[in-house]
């Protein structure tokens, strides 16, 4: 089982994408419902509660998760009751992840059996107590409440846990979303989760979280959230680094304190136009 920090192979460099008019045009006559078009044309879409919060993933976990993600309909508003199934078969993960087909088959089925057992924790606003605020209500959920594996067929059919839906589907505002194929070539599940705590603030070009929050969403461990040296050197640093050399960033970042000791990290940062594949709502 590999660590959240924990790198995979080297996958190739992304291309290129496609000049600003053309991705305009491209998220215009976007599809959320045709689940067989290409990884490159999909959305992975959540609510930011579901972003901030703990995913409780290994990279390869998340690179499947974030398939079947955005296999679904962001905009659509399930009837009462209904469950999706989203399968992801070998090939497609090889495609999109640029792993061989045999690193594909076994990722899956690592996955089969890990899945069912993750759980995210992440944190709503609680309602207001004889006129005071309450401090937010901390979730924990599942991702899936069932999985699939079909050995010898190569590929892995998840069904969602229901509380979870309501954080993927139907979603109007208050939520995040990016193009899967941004994340492709990331090989740290750190690098990924960074990714989605910045995108969150895209159009402001500004993100501060507190260092309790940003420990608990990037979901370092004990010795690191006590140590800023540690987050620094063994999160932020490595993170910043793969996301501006493969996905184009400019990102600048310091430790906010009060005294001597950090109470929380902001980021600066911006896209190169041509590169960017990203989109946010937060009215």
């Amino acid at each position: 089982m590999r660590r959240a920090d924990e790198l995979l192979p080297e996958a190739p460099k992304p291309k290129r994408g496609r000049p600003p008019k053309a991705k305009a045009q491209a998220l215009a006559n976007y599809d959320a419902g045709d689940v067989e078009r290409p990884a490159g044309e999909r959305w992975v879409t959540m609510s930011n509660a579901l972003t901030r919060g703990a995913h409780g993933l290994t990279l390869a976990e998340k690179r499947i998760v974030a398939s079947a993600v955005s296999k679904l309909d962001s905009r659509r508003v399930l009837p009462p009751g209904e469950v999706p199934r989203t399968r992801i078969t070998a090939m497609e993960y090889a495609e999109t992840f640029s792993v061989d087909m045999d690193t594909a088959y076994d990722q899956l089925q690592a996955a089969a059996k890990q899945l069912y057992k993750r759980s995210i924790t992440f944190y709503e606003p609680a309602y207001k107590r004889n006129g005071k605020p309450l401090p937010p209500t901390m979730v924990q959920m599942r991702w899936v409440g069932s999985v699939k594996y079909q050995k010898g067929e190569g590929w892995v059919e998840l069904a969602w846990w229901p509380d979870l839906l309501r954080h993927l589907v139907g979603l109007k505002a208050q939520f995040t979303t990016y193009q899967l194929q941004q994340a492709s070539a990331l090989r740290s599940a750190y690098s990924w989760k960074l990714l989605e705590l910045l995108t969150r603030f895209q159009s402001t070009g500004m993100a501060e979280y507190t260092i309790e929050d940003f420990c608990a969403s990037m979901e370092a461990t004990e010795k690191q959230a006590a140590d800023f040296a540690k987050i620094r050197t063994k999160i932020i640093e490595p993170a910043v680094k793969e996301l501006t050399e493969k996905d184009g960033w400019l990102i600048q970042w310091h430790p906010v304190k009060a005294g001597r000791k950090v109470k929380a990290v902001r980021f600066t940062f911006m896209r190169n136009p041509q590169g960017s594949l990203f989109n946010e709502q937060t009215a």
